[in-house]
């Protein structure tokens, strides 16, 4: 964009660097493992609900207050009251009314310097000074890393991109070590094999857990997360909600969204495919040679010690197999790959068994 154009920008707009979402190509018979989308579907219970709202209701405003989610979510942990759930449009919603309420003070906001990459966009978007905490060589958090002077500490546990997770003694240290600093924990994978937070919750006022219902409840089109916290914290981020937008979830995401909390047969038994599917793509490509990092996640985080990481997501591209491949620091031999059905991994594996010959 030329000058003239956007002069309108204010100063704060010029300065970003905005997050840039996973591809989603328009390709032919694509074997999509690039964004960790899961590929089983929705709770038909949560099908069934988002049918039986269609209709004039529509016409009238969504509750403010998401009262039944809340509930909904209150019940599925157990031991949670809804004056301590806050509920959003999606988790990066959420995230970013945790920036603005609960992050953004005099002190530097601690995060890992490999993680999720919207991190530093919220803090670039509202003036909060942060600083990148080197993980250890193997990827890992330490948390005696994280107990000194800080503003706020956020991570992603399991981690992403490498899909790591932090053992909850661990996770608890840091909370513990840090009672003048919110601690929030993003749980978007825990529940493909990592330990949640939320047990801790009850026992440790400066700590917040945000989750999403797009990866394990497969409704990442809906656009619905959550944050869990005692109701001091939560008080905060409703704050914000409401001098910013006092209805984010539409009347069938709230639908949507109970339904799925509420069917926890479907819940456990897509997790526990994603999670055996993981189990055997990580076993086929160490078996060509790759070193895969453990993970916890719906993904994988892989790299063959002989070959060039961009050149293979590029000769998978051509294949119409497309995978995450990230141009940082660090990380640039690595491959993110989603954990897809068995037929969808097979194909990969099977493209880079050739590829490697």
């Amino acid at each position: 964009m030329n000058a003239p154009e956007n002069r309108y920008w204010s100063a704060v707009v010029r300065g970003l660097s905005p997050y840039v979402p996973g591809e989603q190509p328009k390709l032919a018979n694509l074997v999509k493992l690039n964004t960790n989308e899961n590929p089983y579907g929705p709770s038909p219970r949560a099908l069934d609900a988002l049918r039986g709202e269609v209709g004039d209701g529509l016409r009238l405003y969504p509750d403010p207050n998401a009262e039944r989610l809340k509930g909904a979510i209150a019940a599925f942990f157990g031991g949670v009251s809804p004056r301590e759930v806050f509920v959003g449009n999606g988790s990066d919603e959420v995230l970013a009314h945790v920036f603005l309420g609960l992050l953004r003070h005099d002190r530097p906001l601690l995060f890992p310097d490999i993680t999720y990459s919207f991190y530093p966009v919220y803090c670039g978007l509202y003036g909060i000074a942060h600083e990148t905490v080197p993980l250890a060589e193997d990827f890992s958090i330490r948390a005696s890393d994280y107990l000194r002077s800080n503003g706020g500490i956020i991570f992603a546990n399991p981690n992403a991109p490498t899909g790591r997770a932090l053992a909850l003694g661990d996770l608890e240290r840091i909370v513990a070590g840090n009672p003048d600093s919110v601690v929030v924990v993003d749980e978007a994978y825990v529940d493909f094999g990592g330990q949640s937070a939320v047990p801790l919750v009850a026992r440790h006022p400066n700590l917040l857990v945000v989750q999403t219902l797009s990866k394990s409840r497969s409704l990442a089109g809906l656009r619905v997360g959550f944050a869990i916290g005692q109701p001091h914290l939560i008080e905060g981020l409703e704050r914000v909600k409401n001098s910013f937008n006092s209805y984010p979830l539409g009347r069938m995401a709230l639908a949507g969204a109970v339904a799925a909390m509420e069917d926890r047969e479907w819940f456990d038994r897509t997790r526990q495919a994603v999670i055996r599917s993981r189990t055997t793509l990580v076993a086929a490509l160490e078996g060509i040679g790759f070193q895969v990092i453990p993970s916890a996640a719906n993904f994988v985080f892989a790299r063959h010690p002989g070959r060039d990481a961009g050149e293979l997501a590029r000769a998978l591209r051509e294949r119409s197999i497309i995978v995450r491949h990230f141009q940082l620091p660090r990380i640039d031999q690595y491959l993110r790959i989603t954990v897809g059905t068995d037929e969808q991994c097979g194909v990969l594996t099977d493209a880079l068994r050739d590829l490697l010959r």
